[in-house]
């Protein structure tokens, strides 16, 4: 195999996800150390259910990524059980969304941080942070299911949109607070998620003048800032 062929795997599955993880599970094989982001699926069938469950067809596709998509030499990845597990997870996610991404992994002794990398970031994030929040729920439902020992939360990031919309909520908060004590009136903020409205009760929870609560209903729920 020269520097420019193209390695190329076939896989079955019950889903098109199913197909298209255990395709990307054994390109990894072959190239360890691959970029997932750089792998192109080809659909072959999406398969067939039947009626009940006769004639049955699983799913198949095609994975192929260039030869230059893998480093020669991959330095060993040292990683806990923990985030081995998180990132096999998210690799589940991505193969059955149909994002190809590469899942970089940071632990520390507070919490495992996985941030999906990639060009094709905006269908995992969804609107406000809803798919992204959504994901990584599901990551910690996963992985402390069947753990006994203290739990260390899993944050699940893409391309930095955790610090950025962070960002953009401490602002958001702080001229909201400032109108409120301004005008003695309570400001309602837009419907968020529940991460999302943490950061603006935290932002505000030391502000003088002014108190926070949540109303509403999921997922329309969302934060009223109260002048004192």
């Amino acid at each position: 195999m020269t520097e420019t062929d193209t390695v190329q795997v076939e896989a079955t599955g019950e889903t098109v996800g199913e197909a298209k993880w255990a395709a990307l599970r054994e390109l990894e094989r072959l190239r360890p150390g691959i970029d997932k982001a750089a792998v192109r699926f080809q659909v072959v069938s999406e398969g067939e259910r039947g009626l009940l469950g006769v004639g049955y067809a699983p799913a198949r596709v095609i994975a192929s990524a260039d030869a230059s998509a893998a480093p020669d030499e991959v330095e060993p990845v040292d990683e806990s059980e923990l985030a081995a597990e998180v990132r096999d997870v998210l690799d589940h996610i991505l193969a059955a969304v149909g994002v190809r991404a590469r899942v970089d992994i940071d632990e520390t002794d507070e919490n495992v941080t996985a941030t999906f990398v990639g060009g094709e970031l905006g269908l995992l994030i969804g609107k406000h942070g809803q798919t992204i929040d959504a994901i990584q729920y599901l990551a910690n439902a996963i992985v402390w299911r069947n753990r006994g020992d203290e739990r260390k939360a899993v944050v699940v990031d893409a391309a930095g949109y955790r610090a950025r919309r962070e960002a953009s909520l401490s602002t958001l908060a702080k001229r909201s607070a400032e109108r409120a004590v301004g005008s003695g009136r309570s400001v309602e903020l837009e419907p968020m998620t529940a991460v999302e409205r943490k950061v603006v009760h935290v932002q505000l929870k030391d502000v003088p003048g002014v108190v926070t609560r949540s109303e509403g209903t999921e997922p329309n729920r969302f934060v009223v800032i109260d002048p004192v």
